[in-house]
């Protein structure tokens, strides 16, 4: 019988086998012993180099103690009442013009206003022709500035343009006239009472309650009990 087996031929390994051959392990150096001095150094020069990070700006967020001042603050506004500044003992807080009160810490324009027929145009042409300043306080005003207001007042039919005027052309005289106070209700009434006399077509829809200047009266201005739309009842 002969040998079949070849010396030469190398038996294979396995890829564990390959694996340990691969990994040898080399001699660990020692660990060189440092001296005292170059340790010192080193911590010196490590020192040197980690600088501390600046400490860093914290925003400081709304606490909620403050969101809940806002509203008591908000409210104690509210409560507190407006304190009156003393204006000095001649100054008058209430002046009376044309039968009315008027304020005395309104300036002269707009305290001519609270007189029922004087707007805010009339009121400056008023102060003007008087020669007041227009924001003057009316508590400042002496007694002889408020005896002059009334006569430009009284006299307002000369001085005012006749577009200014608010009753033109008068039923009895025909002439363009300013009324004032009272008289505007007085002429109102007796005016509708002429229409009503006359039987016009304004005059009847003032006695019946409607609409005078043509408005619907379908949906809007109905007066009396609301009343539904009613079906027919069934024979």
């Amino acid at each position: 019988m002969e040998d079949t087996s070849k010396p030469n031929e190398e038996i294979p390994k396995t890829p564990s086998e390959e694996g340990k051959e691969e990994t040898v392990e080399e001699p660990q150096s020692e660990p060189e012993i440092q001296s005292d001095e170059e340790t010192k150094e080193s911590a010196e020069i490590e020192e040197e180099i980690v600088e501390e990070p600046e400490p860093e700006e914290k925003v400081e967020e709304p606490s909620e103690e403050v969101t809940e001042e806002k509203p008591i603050k908000a409210e104690e506004k509210k409560e507190t009442p407006k304190k009156k500044v003393d204006r000095g003992p001649d100054f008058k807080y209430i002046v009376r013009l044309s039968n009315s009160d008027v304020g005395g810490e309104k300036n002269v324009v707009y305290g001519l206003t609270s007189v029922k027929g004087i707007g805010v145009h009339m009121a400056t042409l008023i102060a003007d022709e008087t020669g007041i300043a227009r924001y003057m306080k009316m508590g400042d005003l002496t007694d002889a500035q408020v005896d002059k207001l009334q006569e430009t007042i009284d006299n307002i039919n000369k001085n005012a343009p006749g577009w200014m005027l608010n009753h033109r052309k008068d039923y009895d005289t025909g002439d363009d006239i300013h009324l004032i106070g009272s008289d505007i209700d007085m002429r109102l009434r007796d005016e509708i009472n002429i229409l009503k006399k006359i039987r016009s077509y304004r005059g009847i829809r003032h006695e019946r309650g409607l609409t005078v200047r043509g408005q619907r009266t379908r949906a809007n201005n109905r007066k009396g009990l609301a009343l539904g739309v009613s079906k027919k009842r069934e024979e």
